[in-house]
C-alpha cells in the first residue's frame, strides 16, 4: 500500500462527506440523539409503583405496615380504597400498579401470634415491573414481620434475642444497584456499531450507483489502498463520536469511571475499526445503497441491542442463540466497557475479549479486501 494513494481517497471521501450535510447529520447528530434519548429514556430501575391501600384493620398496627410502604423510595401511596371494586378500577385504569389489602383482623392475628396473610395485587400485563415491584413488597412485608418477632422476644424474655442468622448482602460494582450505570456503557457499544457500520455501508456502493466507480477502477489504487483510504474519514467521524459518547457517560449520566482510560479508548478504537470494516463489507456484498444500508441495520443493530448482554442476559437466552452471539462482536465490547467502567479491571482479564475482536476485525477487513474486485 502507498500512503500517497491512501491519502488522495481520504481527502476524497472527507470533501465528500462535508458537502453532503445527511452524511453529517448521520455521523454526528444521530449519535447523539440515541445516547441521550436511550440513556434517559432506558431504564430498570422501578421507582415510585403507584400504590392503592385497602386497610381492614385501621390499626396502628396496620398503619405501622402502610408507612413502611409508603416511606420507601420503591413505592407511592396514591390513595385509600375501601372495596375489591375501587381497586379493580385503579388498576384498570393504569392509577395503581399495586393493591395491598390488610385483613380486619391484623392486629388481633398478631397479638395471639397468629401468621396474618397481606394480599397484593399487582397488575401483570407489564409483568418485568411487577415481578420487581412484588419482589420490593416482600422483602417490606419480611422485614417488618421480623422487627414483630423481635418485639415479641423482647417482651418473653426481657432481652434482645437475635436471630441465628443475619443476612448482610453486598453488592460489588454497581453498589446502589442503578441500572443507568450498566446500560450507559452498553449503549455505547451499540450505538457505535450501528453508526460505524451504517456509515461505512454506503460508500463503495454509492460509488458504483453515481457511475464513479469507473473512474476509481481505471487508477492504480489497490483494494486495500481504496478500503483503507475511505475508511479514513468515517474512523475520524468514529472517533469524535466516541470521545464525545465517553465524556457524557462519565460527566452527564455519572456513571463511574474504575478502570485505565488508556485501555478503554484503546479498547473502543479496536471495536470502532471492527465495526468500520463490517460496514465496507456489507458495502462491497451490497452494490446499492438502499440494499446495504438495510442489511447494515439487520446485521448490526438488530444482534448488538438483543444479543450483545445490552439489555437481556445472556444465560437466559435458548442455547442455540447463546452460540450464535459468540460471533458477535458487540457481546464483546459490552463485556469490555462494564468491566472498565464498573469492574476496574485491566488487560489480563480482558485478553480474550480484546483479542476476538483484533481477530474478527482482521478477517473481515481480509474478506473485504478479497470480495472488491476492480472490474465491471
Amino acid at each position: 500500500m502507498k500512503l500517497q494513494r491512501i491519502k488522495a481517497v481520504a481527502r476524497k471521501e472527507f470533501i465528500h462527506v462535508f458537502r453532503d450535510i445527511r452524511s453529517l447529520i448521520m455521523g454526528i447528530a444521530i449519535p447523539m440523539m440515541l445516547l441521550f434519548l436511550f440513556g434517559y429514556a432506558l431504564t430498570l430501575d422501578v421507582d415510585n409503583v403507584p400504590l392503592v391501600v385497602w386497610d381492614q384493620s385501621g390499626t396502628p398496627a396496620s398503619r405501622d405496615l402502610v408507612s413502611r410502604f409508603s416511606g420507601s423510595r420503591y413505592f407511592s401511596l396514591k390513595r385509600y380504597a375501601a372495596s375489591y371494586r375501587e381497586i379493580e378500577r385503579d388498576i384498570d385504569r393504569r392509577d395503581a400498579l399495586m393493591a395491598l389489602i390488610i385483613p380486619r383482623r391484623f392486629d388481633d392475628d398478631l397479638q395471639a401470634g397468629r401468621t396474618v396473610k397481606v394480599q397484593a395485587i399487582v397488575d401483570g400485563s407489564d409483568s418485568n415491573t411487577a415481578t420487581t415491584a412484588l419482589g420490593y413488597a416482600d422483602f417490606i412485608v419480611d422485614s417488618y414481620s421480623r422487627s414483630i418477632t423481635l418485639e415479641q422476644s423482647r417482651r418473653a424474655v426481657d432481652t434482645l434475642s437475635r436471630p441465628p442468622l443475619a443476612p448482610e448482602p453486598r453488592v460489588w460494582f454497581n453498589a446502589d444497584l442503578v441500572s443507568r450505570n450498566a446500560i450507559v456503557p452498553g449503549l455505547i457499544a451499540v450505538i457505535m456499531m450501528v453508526i460505524a457500520a451504517l456509515l461505512t455501508s454506503l460508500t463503495v456502493a454509492r460509488e458504483w450507483e453515481t457511475g464513479t466507480m469507473e473512474q476509481l477502477i481505471s487508477t492504480p489504487l489497490t483494494g486495500g489502498e481504496l478500503i483503507v483510504g475511505k475508511l479514513v474519514p468515517y474512523f475520524c467521524i468514529g472517533l469524535f463520536d466516541l470521545v464525545v459518547a465517553l465524556l457524557a457517560g462519565r460527566f452527564i449520566f455519572l456513571v463511574p469511571m474504575r478502570g485505565e482510560r488508556l485501555l478503554l479508548l484503546g479498547t473502543s478504537i479496536l471495536f470502532l475499526v471492527v465495526a468500520l470494516a463490517l460496514g465496507m463489507l456489507i458495502s462491497i456484498l451490497g452494490r446499492s445503497q438502499f440494499a446495504a444500508s438495510q442489511f447494515a441495520l439487520v446485521a448490526t443493530l438488530l444482534p448488538a441491542f438483543l444479543l450483545s448482554g445490552f439489555v437481556f442476559p445472556i444465560a437466559n437466552m435458548p442455547l442455540p442463540l447463546q452460540a450464535f452471539t459468540h460471533v458477535i462482536p458487540a457481546r464483546y465490547f459490552v463485556t469490555i466497557l462494564r468491566g472498565i467502567y464498573l469492574k476496574g479491571v485491566g488487560l489480563t482479564a480482558l485478553a480474550g475479549d480484546i483479542l476476538f475482536l483484533a481477530v474478527f476485525g482482521s478477517l473481515v477487513f481480509a474478506l473485504a479486501v478479497r470480495k472488491f474486485r476492480k472490474k465491471m
